[in-house]
């Protein structure tokens, strides 16, 4: 296992510096979850000890408050260049989304707004394949229109780890270099580098969460995983998906598809 973590590893620090490398202007999106955690983890391997660019929460105030305490005391501790985007409000978003997805569709407006004034040229995000079936689709360097629309037809072949990380004048990329690892490589690997976890993630009173987002959308699955052994142990035998406690994922069929064509991570 430790041979796999060290792949996975290395293949990550060779996407994340050949981002660095040819993609003019990033930023990282941080959710304070677990993949995000790693990827900065990552980072600060691939770049001796720090990161280089801009940490980017878009922040909708309705995290919870366990959430915001470990984003201040890591981005303290880690010397982050740490920038909060505050997310419009429900009211402004596409009325013809159930209720839940509209939530959620706050943050592809914050990210949206975070394009228009930051100008960034990449924006790396800790998605994984095997998280959602849409993200089944990505590619490790996703072009976009600057306003962040995913055509799912019209993405770059990726072979034997090449990349095609020259685009057009005003293409806008996500680069996602844990896309290959599961969420068992996470925790895995979080236990083995001794990774900072949200408390969130251990279970409490039969609970914990699987997945961190908005405490009006996002609730946690039944659970005795107290430790990062216990959550692995469970996961290898659990038949419930990581995103059960998302409850826009179960609101329409199309509701993350439609999310994510129209920019959502």
């Amino acid at each position: 296992m430790t041979a796999d973590l060290d792949y996975l590893e290395s293949q990550s620090i060779y996407i994340l510096r050949e981002a660095y490398n040819r993609i003019d202007k990033l930023a990282l999106l941080w959710s304070i979850g677990k993949d995000s955690n790693v990827l900065l983890w990552l980072c600060r391997k691939a770049f001796f000890g720090r990161v280089p660019f801009p940490v980017v929460q878009l922040d909708t105030t309705m995290e919870l408050q366990e959430v915001y305490d470990f984003r201040d005391r890591i981005a303290g501790e880690w010397d982050l260049d740490l920038r909060v985007e505050q997310c419009p409000p429900e009211a402004d978003m596409d009325q013809t989304l159930p209720p839940l997805t509209r939530a959620a569709a706050r943050k592809t407006e914050g990210l949206k707004n975070l394009l228009r004034t930051g100008k960034y040229q990449g924006i790396m995000v800790g998605i994984r394949r095997d998280e959602q079936a849409t993200r089944a689709k990505e590619r490790v360097f996703s072009p976009r229109s600057l306003e962040g629309d995913w055509d799912v037809k019209d993405q770059p072949a990726e072979f034997w780890d090449h990349y095609k990380t020259r685009f057009d004048e005003g293409t806008h990329v996500r680069i996602h270099p844990l896309l290959h690892w599961t969420e068992l490589d996470i925790w895995r690997y979080s236990k083995r580098e001794g990774i900072p976890i949200v408390p969130l993630y251990f279970a409490k009173d039969g609970k914990r969460y699987r997945s961190l987002g908005e405490k009006n959308i996002t609730f946690p699955v039944d659970s005795t995983a107290g430790t990062i052994d216990e959550i692995i142990a469970e996961l290898v035998v659990t038949r419930i998906p990581e995103r059960a406690g998302r409850a826009m994922d179960n609101e329409a069929e199309d509701s993350f598809e439609r999310l994510r064509s129209s920019g959502y991570m």
